[in-house]
């Protein structure tokens, strides 16, 4: 049963736990990096058979392959697929930033805005298939401009990727597909190997090893963000719709034993009904066991005197995904200042901004929306400053810099500049 806690019953730290993993993977993981990277290909598909049952002989999937896959998903998911696409496009179309140039007498300063070669998404796979996934974090890529999409996913056990997923790398436009996971598929990207291309940036969420991994090639290659367990708090009003609130609620449970579904009211009876109606939903939903873990274990209803001071501790969470769950939600909605993505109203559930809305579902986790934004466009570009000076308006300029380079003990910058104008 879930918790139904007050104010004062709980610590702000404990509301959204941050760190649930318990297991320090690090030395794992950074040994499975260096045998990629002094291994290679044979070593990939080594790590294929021991750690995901799969006995490989090559690592890419052929164009044969993928168009088969595809081959085996009914019209109507392809449509869907296609449509979620087009509206994921629509609102990423709109992040496109153009360079600038800013002129005075002699002088013009630039700034230039430049796709990234070769971009590598990481898709989940194992217990289930994110196609959605592979929309979000495709389609910003291609409309950036990137070159050349790359994309990872482990195989199952008979060396496939689910068609579904193959299905959305095609509608978004991927440009080759490898059947490889884990710590080892984000290695690959980072070095490169005979078979799989060095990148230039690594997007995509996954498991503790993936994370980890992750973060031990940044600086080697860019990173989306470190992503945690999926994270959903709802925030309701008096009168609200239990029932609705705990499959909003179940949906993100649902994810992974570690997520974290929260519910703050200043209802009483909705506390007390969705708790109620958790349970009943639970019986019925097919991943039971890991929603039930997750409610059970992370899960908290929390009750307040007012929504001021639920939006309040909403700010102070930062969540990842926060459902405006309120009569007059779009009033609310001015007063959140951090979240990942925010759904406006009781008609808004989380599991639209995961498949169809728009816009991107890769998100910060872990309280890092404080400081960290969704996925976008921008996110597989990179800028670049140009600078010229004429003769004229270096002369103007000269012996502010050659002060400034003293101030600082660098001779060396000042005569750099003087040096020009020596008689």
């Amino acid at each position: 049963m879930i918790k139904i806690l007050k104010k004062g019953e709980y610590a702000l730290d404990d509301v959204l736990i941050r760190d649930r993993s318990g297991r320090d993977v690090s030395q794992v993981v950074s040994d499975i990096i260096f045998g990629v990277k002094m291994g290679g290909d044979p070593t990939l598909i080594n790590y294929c058979k021991t750690l995901d049952g799969a006995d490989i002989k090559t690592l890419e999937l052929t164009k044969e392959e993928i168009d088969a896959a595809v081959a085996e998903v009914p019209e109507d998911v392809m449509k869907t697929l296609q449509e979620a696409a087009d509206r994921i496009a629509y609102y990423h179309k709109a992040q496109v930033k153009e360079g600038y140039t800013l002129e005075e007498e002699g002088l013009k300063l630039r700034q230039k805005i430049l796709p990234l070669k070769r971009v590598g998404i990481y898709i989940p796979g194992g217990t289930a298939a994110y196609p959605s996934t592979v929309l979000m974090n495709a389609i910003p890529a291609k409309i950036a401009g990137v070159e050349e999409i790359v994309m990872v996913s482990p195989p199952t056990t008979n060396g496939s990727i689910a068609p579904v997923i193959l299905a959305a790398a095609k509608i978004a436009g991927v440009d080759r597909v490898f059947r490889i996971g884990g710590a080892q598929a984000v290695a690959a990207l980072a070095y490169g190997t005979k078979s799989v291309p060095m990148v230039d940036k690594i997007v995509g969420p996954g498991n503790a090893y993936v994370a980890e991994a992750k973060k031990q090639v940044f600086g080697q290659v860019g990173i989306d963000l470190i992503a945690g367990p999926s994270e959903v708090l709802v925030i309701a009003d008096k009168g609200s719709d239990a029932r609705i609130i705990a499959a909003d609620m179940l949906s993100q449970a649902e994810h992974d034993r570690m997520a974290t579904a929260v519910l703050i009211t200043n209802d009483q009876f909705v506390a007390e009904r969705t708790a109620e109606q958790l349970e009943v939903q639970l019986s019925a939903l097919p991943r039971q066991e890991i929603a039930r873990e997750s409610i059970e274990v992370n899960g908290k209803i929390i009750i307040v005197k007012t929504i001021d001071e639920a939006v309040d501790l909403a700010n102070k969470l930062a969540p990842e995904h926060l459902e405006l769950f309120l009569d007059d939600a779009e009033e609310w909605a001015d007063k959140v200042e951090n979240a990942g993505s925010v759904f406006v109203g009781k008609n808004c559930p989380e599991a639209l901004g995961d498949y169809f809305a728009g816009p991107n579902h890769t998100l910060p986790t872990s309280g890092t929306a404080r400081f960290a934004s969704p996925l976008t466009v921008n996110d597989f570009t990179k800028s670049m400053s140009l600078t010229y000076y004429g003769r004229d308006a270096l002369e103007y300029a000269k012996d502010k810099v050659a002060l400034l380079a003293r101030e600082e003990g660098l001779e060396g910058h000042a005569i750099s500049i003087l040096s020009r104008f020596d008689e």
